[in-house]
């Protein structure tokens, strides 16, 4: 009879075939339960046959493997513990699912450029708008591709009537609250809006990319991996389509020709739109490539930010220097500390959770302990700067997100220590960060539809 520890390793093995399910191909939960339940009458026959979890687990998956595709290749890649293939043959089936979501990203992404430049019918025009016009599309741009990248993996997951509608609502609620509130043009509140929106909108994205089931810690984890890896596609492409601009008018230019109208007014925008749609249907479509990026970037900034954050407090130390709280620095800081949670956030994406604690455990350890003090730092000159100054949207805003990640920052750092001493595993890690999402997105929605009734639409 397997004991305890057996048993959780098996647990922790189906859980991983779960997730894996999940975020490889296009099945809704009920889909995996079956496949589960199925998995689980596999590897309880096999038990009482005399084979241990382990050796259970693997050749049900192989067995299940006969029934489904995704098993198969799970059965392939995680039994034999391979990494990941550049190049995995498809059947005939997978070749013509893949060319057509390739033609649904490449419609949608030409929809998101058509969107972005409709309102020059009504006199809105990007390139030589006046201050309504920068107002019109600070605010609304990230309605333009966003709710069609959540139609996607909507589509993808084939999501029913009902989960769509409940999809459509937090679009159509941003819409209403960044366009009716009668904001004061260039206005702090307007700005912090137009900051927030594309926040709280990526989340409600993460909705339609669980296919629904945004309360499955697996399925959060999944969009946490996907949002780093798009972050990375996304980059690339627009590196490469600066390179694209700048030959285009260098060589134009060469013959007399100016083109740049041409690409600040159509060029640049409807690219920028549809970068975001075709960067996400490379992460779907190659996911098993984009996965080994998640260790070797990890691997790389966590000890850059790290050295960065212990040189920063060092020097603060030595000069006895505050932090200056001024919008751009404060803005600066926020970024700052953004990035390493969602680098502390990718990093737990990457790593294999049935490992025990290592070295670069404890490197992520002294990273989170470093940001947490920096935060800290920040939340008590932003509060002197209340204090004297009173408060203003900037200064809420600032010194709500940085509450909401010291919490965040605190919490994981104990949960960070516990598992280094042996006295707790890393899943109450993972899921305490899955589970803290919602609360990013909760006060996105604050900055947007409350802050500016609270302040006056200044």
């Amino acid at each position: 009879m397997a004991n305890h520890g057996d048993r959780q390793v098996l647990e922790d093995r189906i859980a991983e075939w779960r997730s894996w399910v999940l975020r490889r191909e296009s099945m809704n939960g009920r889909d995996v339960d079956e496949l589960e339940d199925h998995l689980r009458n596999q590897v309880a026959d096999l038990a009482k046959a005399g084979l241990d979890d382990e050796e259970a687990f693997l050749i049900g998956v192989k067995r299940l493997g006969e029934l489904d595709t995704l098993s198969r290749e799970f059965a392939r890649e995680h039994s034999e513990r391979l990494w990941k293939r550049l190049v995995v043959a498809e059947s005939p089936e997978g070749a013509a699912s893949w060319a057509r979501e390739a033609l649904v990203a490449l419609g949608l992404a030409v929809a998101a450029g058509v969107a972005v430049k409709t309102p020059e019918l009504f006199g809105l025009t990007i390139a030589d708008g006046g201050p309504a016009t920068e107002s019109f599309y600070l605010r609304n741009f990230s309605l333009f591709v966003l709710p069609l990248l959540a139609g996607f993996f909507a589509w993808k997951r084939a999501m029913e009537p009902a989960a769509l509608i409940r999809l459509a609502v937090p679009f159509a609620l941003g819409a209403l609250a960044v366009n009716l509130i009668p904001f004061e043009q260039g206005g702090s509140t307007e700005i912090l809006a137009a900051l927030h929106l594309p926040m709280a909108l990526w989340l409600a994205v993460g909705v339609g990319y669980a296919g629904g089931a945004w309360r499955s810690h697996a399925q959060r984890m999944n969009y946490v991996r996907f949002s780093g890896e798009w972050f990375i596609y996304y980059a690339l492409i627009a590196f490469g389509g600066g390179v694209l601009m700048g030959s285009t008018v260098f060589i134009f230019g060469a013959i007399g020709l100016d083109v740049e109208w041409l690409l600040n007014s159509w060029i640049l925008p409807c690219g920028v739109v549809g970068a975001v749609i075709i960067a996400g249907w490379l992460v779907e479509a190659k996911q098993s490539v984009i996965e080994n990026m998640a260790p070797v970037l990890t691997m790389i900034f966590t000890p850059l930010f790290t050295l960065l954050l212990l040189a920063f407090l060092g020097t603060m130390i030595f000069t006895g220097s505050g932090i200056n709280v001024e919008r751009e620095v404060l803005i600066g800081f926020d970024l700052l500390l953004v990035v390493v949670v969602g680098l502390l956030l990718y990093s737990l994406s990457a790593r294999d959770p049935q490992t025990g604690p290592g070295f670069f455990d404890a490197l992520q350890f002294v990273l989170v302990v470093c940001a947490l003090l920096v935060d800290a730092m920040a939340l008590w000159a932003i509060l002197a700067r209340i204090s004297t100054f009173g408060f203003s949207p900037n200064r809420v805003a600032a010194l709500g997100e940085n509450l909401i990640l010291v919490v965040n920052l605190g919490w994981s750092a104990v949960l960070y220590a516990k598992f280094l001493g042996g006295r707790g595993g890393f899943a109450p890690l993972e899921r305490w960060q899955t589970a803290y999402l919602p609360v990013y997105a909760a006060w996105a929605w604050v900055v947007v539809a409350v802050f500016p009734f609270v302040f006056g639409y200044r």
